[in-house]
């Protein structure tokens, strides 16, 4: 496990569904890209020195699409009309302005979409990815940074795999279709919510 430093966080107060939360923590630059941050106001605290990073970005590319030869960055900035049809068909509030999104290519054909998402877990950040077909359907989730001290099981294979298969018009949510994980209720339900937010961001910006 590696120790974090003193980093800026963005917080901002929004009254949203998730998790019921309107106080939400976002980190900044050091933790998510500053493009796709909604405007707000910053802070200074120490994040715990028990963040995990499993992954790195091009580590979970080549693992989740082990035979592309080339990752091509396709991030998307949303408009407010992309905002209110992810929303729709989600269920889910976008907090964020923009989605990172690489193409997956091999030989000079797609093979599928490689997208990085962050959800708050209980407190703090969780970043994860998702690995797309061109069709749509969900190939494989991995966890890349996992900050709380505790609901960490979301990164056992058995749980991720449930998702696998998932399609932007899949009705899914936790406990209807994704089972819990006792002692991790809150970052279960919010990569779920994330992944099912990920789908319907395909639907609108990707298809």
């Amino acid at each position: 496990m590696r120790r974090t430093r003193p980093a800026r966080i963005t917080c901002w107060a929004r009254s949203v569904s998730f998790s019921r939360i309107a106080f939400e923590i976002i980190s900044d630059m050091d933790q998510l890209p500053r493009w796709i941050l909604p405007a707000a106001m910053s802070v200074t605290v120490t994040l715990p020195c028990y963040a995990v990073q499993y992954l790195t970005v091009p580590a979970a590319q080549k693992l989740c699409f082990p035979d592309c030869d080339r990752f091509v960055a396709a991030h998307v900035k949303f408009t407010p009309a992309q905002i209110r049809a992810i929303e729709a068909a989600s269920g889910q509030k976008e907090l964020l302005r923009g989605q990172e999104i690489w193409r997956a290519v091999q030989n000079g054909k797609l093979q599928g979409f490689f997208i990085v998402d962050y959800v708050i877990g209980k407190h703090l950040v969780i970043d994860y990815a998702v690995a797309l077909s061109p069709e749509g359907t969900l190939k494989q989730i991995e966890i890349l940074n996992y900050r709380e001290s505790y609901g960490g099981e979301i990164r056992n294979p058995n749980w991720r795999k449930q998702f696998v298969g998932k399609q932007p018009r899949s009705r899914f949510a936790l406990d209807n279709g994704i089972n819990n994980i006792s002692g991790a209720t809150l970052s279960c339900r919010h990569v779920t919510d994330g992944v099912r937010r990920v789908l319907a961001t395909y639907e609108v910006c990707l298809k």
